[in-house]
């Protein structure tokens, strides 16, 4: 299956990216067959400093991020430069991906194909994807505060002189709120800590399976064990089950999270 798979993948054309009227774009970047691309403080740090070099020699501007171990999220305005998302996040991926490999002595690829998109053409699907972004490390149950979570971009949000704060430029967000800086953040942190079900290019299910059919395919796969059987089961082979679901069978992690009861995070690390 995996060499069918492979096959096609191998004869599918490259299809070029939407391009956004606002040049506001969400790009999400996950390492190769989901495995950790950070794995201690100097991997994050040294994302960081690519990325501050990278976007002080563009004509773009950060409005956010979030790393999380094995993706990243970013929130990029190219200023209608069609090619400037594409120029930096080949830049991005290139030079970390070098270090990374001599730190790590491992060769090959570390990032998985080319990078997601998804283009934000007004103001309320900016707010969205800042918070979603933001939100993640809460959602994945790392921390119960987003402005905990030392490598995204909310602390710079809620003023303080975080790491490397100068790369973000939180302008453009906060003045949707107010025009004082005080009560910009005041009214953004109200905003972040709204109970929410937002919904990004993360999330898009691509193929759109039902419920109903993503619960008898599970079945199928688990040969009609009930899916209580996954939380007994070891680790690794629980994992080897929810790849296969997720990977070969185009299931959600948010999909295999209802129907199994399992967290986010464990279906979302697989």
């Amino acid at each position: 299956m995996a060499n069918s798979t492979e096959k096609v993948c191998e004869n599918m054309p490259r299809i070029g990216r939407r391009l956004s009227s606002t040049g506001i774009y969400h790009v999400v970047v996950r390492g190769i067959n989901r495995q950790d691309i950070f794995h201690d403080k100097s991997d994050f740090i040294k994302y960081l400093d690519n990325l501050n070099n990278i976007m002080s020699n563009s004509d773009c501007r950060l409005l956010g991020y979030c790393l999380m171990k094995n993706h990243v999220h970013l929130l990029v305005d190219t200023g209608m430069n069609p090619s400037g998302i594409s120029e930096i996040m080949q830049r991005l991926g290139t030079s970390y991906a070098q270090w990374y490999n001599r730190k790590y002595e491992r060769c090959g690829h570390v990032f998985q194909n080319r990078f997601r998109s998804e283009t934000i053409e007004n103001e309320q699907y900016l707010l969205t994807v800042i918070r979603y972004i933001q939100l993640n490390p809460v959602k994945a149950g790392i921390v119960k505060k987003a402005e905990v979570y030392p490598w995204s971009s909310c602390r710079i949000y809620y003023g303080s002189r975080d790491y490397l704060s100068e790369l973000i430029d939180t302008r453009r967000i906060l003045d949707h709120f107010a025009d004082t800086n005080e009560k910009a953040i005041h009214l953004f942190r109200r905003f972040m800590e709204e109970p929410n079900d937002d919904s990004c290019l993360d999330d898009i299910e691509t193929n759109q399976i039902t419920d109903s059919a993503a619960g008898k395919i599970i079945t199928e796969v688990l040969h009609n064990h009930p899916v209580n059987i996954l939380h007994q089961m070891p680790n690794d082979k629980r994992d080897k089950i929810l790849r296969y679901l997720k990977c070969e069978k185009g299931l959600g992690v948010r999909q295999i999270t209802r129907l199994t009861g399992l967290s986010y995070w464990t279906v979302y690390k697989a």
